[in-house]
């Protein structure tokens, strides 16, 4: 009996990857230990933030950084230090822009949902480029440039695979000319580990990753590394400032002119950051950056090699293997022929996750009749449940209501 089982909630195996509807990463325990151990110690949370923006400063070659509670976070409160600068006065009115800097520059082959967290602050878009052309959407580096106003705060360069949109590095160049910052959503874009420090080196001035992917940290926490004025500005506006002038940790701040008053309340304290997860995430980054890409894609091709040969020969499945562009997290795909099995691949993946043992499986092919089976999240004692369940499932035989 476990903690789910008491709430009479129904846990799950994870081959789908790291997905937020599924609680993202599972923590290793010595990262759970030290959430214990700081749950039982009282702190100065601006004083931890700093220690913890210091190491993720020094793994991702930033001149700082922040914990944040996701990536999504980390893009609200980025975009809202680029709006508010280090101006408490402005703090104090977001998301309310009105005669701020509040638009964002972005390609239209960038837009994404994800871009509410960016919006979220008070911004609104300006669009660059083509529809359809080449490829998704593209986009020439002039007409970013051409966007470029007295009123951009941002230039919005999420890390997408997308045919014909200008590269982050020509876009850090044209920003850059203009004193415009280049904000980074790399929420999923670990593996590699290299990628901690690619894009900093490519010139963004914020970069945001989840803490709850691939770093394998709480699920609601990430990090934001970039301009020391930037994320300055993102612990104003975040931390509790129900403080006094007098007795402020800050207070050099006031003394030397830097800000006119104690900011209170910001805009960030709906995604304040527990003690726990900021101890959490550190853990967790300094394990994931001390480990090797190459021992995970073996270990994870492993698994997957077990799987597989234990599916071989199974009528109207046809098994391949599928690594995407760049990422080094190999997949199992399952090409059904729905005709010929009389099931359809929603119908599989419903199986079995309303099967006992529930498991989750990849459906980002779904509609195309395919499966992608994701081992980032599995345990090797869930190896052989998997492989048993998916020739139950996946047999043509199986007999379904």
């Amino acid at each position: 009996m476990g903690v789910y089982a008491d709430l009479g909630v129904r846990t799950v195996i994870n081959g789908a990857g790291t997905l937020t509807r599924l609680g993202g990463s599972r923590m290793a325990p010595e990262v759970l230990a030290a959430m214990a151990d700081a749950a039982a110690s009282f702190v100065h949370i601006d004083e931890l933030q700093a220690r913890a923006g210091e190491i993720i400063a020094e793994i991702t070659g930033a001149e700082a950084g922040y914990v944040v509670t996701g990536a999504a976070a980390g893009l609200t409160l980025g975009m809202a230090a680029c709006v508010a600068g280090l101006d408490v006065a402005k703090m104090d009115r977001l998301p309310d822009t009105t005669g701020m800097r509040n638009e964002v520059v972005v390609q239209r082959g960038h837009r994404n949902a994800y871009d509410h967290a960016i919006r979220a602050a008070g911004v609104t878009f300006v669009e660059v480029g083509y529809l359809g052309y080449p490829g998704a959407g593209g986009t020439y580096p002039w007409q970013i440039e051409a966007a470029i106003t007295d009123r951009t705060a941002a230039i919005a360069c999420p890390i997408l695979e997308t045919p014909g949109t200008v590269p982050l590095p020509i876009v850090c160049e044209i920003a850059r000319a203009r004193g415009i910052p280049v904000i980074v959503d790399a929420a999923a874009e670990l593996p590699p580990r290299s990628n901690l420090r690619r894009f900093i080196t490519d010139g963004a001035d914020l970069v945001v990753f989840s803490g709850g992917k691939s770093i394998g940290g709480p699920q609601a926490s990430g990090i934001i590394a970039g301009r020391g004025d930037l994320i300055a500005s993102i612990a104003l506006q975040h931390q509790d400032m129900d403080v006094r002038p007098e007795t402020w940790g800050k207070r050099g701040l006031l003394a030397d002119g830097t800000i006119r008053g104690v900011p209170h309340q910001g805009f960030g304290r709906a995604m304040k950051v527990g003690r726990e997860e900021v101890v959490g995430l550190i853990t967790a980054l300094r394990r994931y950056v001390a480990g090797s890409d190459d021992a995970d894609f073996a270990r994870w091709n492993e698994q997957l090699d077990h799987i597989a040969d234990g599916l071989n020969g199974l009528p109207g499945v046809t098994m391949r293997r599928f690594q995407p562009t760049e990422k080094l997290i190999p997949q199992l795909l399952f090409d059904l022929d729905e005709t010929a099995l009389g099931f359809t691949a929603y119908d599989a993946a419903n199986a079995l996750l309303d099967g006992d043992p529930g498991i989750a499986i990849g459906l980002s092919r779904a509609e195309f009749g395919t499966l992608n089976l994701i081992p980032r999240s599995l345990d090797e004692s869930e190896i052989e449940i998997v492989g048993t369940r998916l020739r139950q499932v996946l047999s043509a035989s199986l007999v379904r209501a």
